[in-house]
């Protein structure tokens, strides 16, 4: 690690000791939040959030195809995230990365498990479905890509139009009906730093942090948790921290409910 990344980190625990932020947010403070849909024009759905300098891209395509053996009343979900080059000197072009796979892991746990699209609303016929890809690009990373890119995935999701269907063919050029969104997923990234827990972490307060914690809710039941890094948690630390995922789900989705 580089001198300056030890002295931001410093700096960095020196401030939350009393109580403050670089940014001047609170502790349970989102960055500024702004949502761009319909913003790939082939696409099904699309989304940009920018969460403070984080910004990430997320299309969502429908297509024609078979339903998986063990489920054949079902369309099909998936999920699938590229972190570009041009978004963080970290990372490569390439297969895969451990963080590329667990980014969309967590994303399509939280929507899968909330049933957030209406995978039975997919069936068209015996042997024949629509199945949902939902892409994430991240083009800058400054921290807490999960909070991002969820939120991405349900603006487009939320705004996606599917194609017309008629005599066994798909009219990619036309879409007509919304897919079909049974429930909103919200996430909350937290990281602790000393003793002090901070919601959505830019990059520096992630390096700086000993553990991490994403919480995906619907706001009456949690749908998933994801913990990073080393550290651990209190009985009392996770209900407080499962308290304030639930109050900022209510804020998220009043800004997903705009987009319909």
């Amino acid at each position: 690690m580089e001198v300056f990344d030890l002295v931001k980190m410093q700096h960095i625990k020196e401030l939350l000791a009393k109580g403050a932020r670089e940014d001047k947010r609170g502790t349970f403070d989102f960055r500024n939040i702004v949502i761009k849909t319909d913003v790939i024009s082939h696409a099904e759905g699309s989304a940009q959030v920018d969460l403070g300098a984080t910004k990430v891209l997320v299309g969502v395509k429908v297509q024609l195809d078979e339903p998986m053996p063990d489920t054949p009343d079902q369309g099909n979900l998936i999920v699938g995230a590229e972190l570009l080059p041009l978004a963080h000197a970290e990372f490569e072009p390439g297969p895969p990365s451990p963080e590329s796979i667990e980014l969309a892991r967590v994303v399509d746990r939280g929507i899968r498990a909330a049933e957030c699209i209406d995978l039975e609303s997919l069936k068209i016929e015996d042997g024949k479905v629509w199945s949902v890809f939902i892409d994430i690009y991240v083009l800058n990373y400054d921290g807490n890509l999960f909070d991002a890119t969820t939120i991405a995935a349900m603006a487009a999701l939320t705004t996606a139009k599917m194609p017309k269907y008629a005599e066994g063919n798909a009219d990619y050029k036309e879409r007509t009906e919304p897919l079909k969104i049974k429930n909103t997923v919200v996430s909350t990234t937290f990281g602790k730093i000393g003793e002090t827990f901070i919601l959505d972490p830019n990059i520096h307060e992630e390096n700086a942090a000993s553990t991490r914690l994403t919480i995906t809710t619907d706001g009456k039941v949690l749908r998933a948790m994801q913990k990073g890094l080393g550290g651990s948690f209190t009985k009392a630390e996770l209900e407080r921290l499962v308290d304030v995922s639930l109050e900022k789900y209510n804020v998220i989705k009043a800004k997903i409910d705009e987009l319909k």
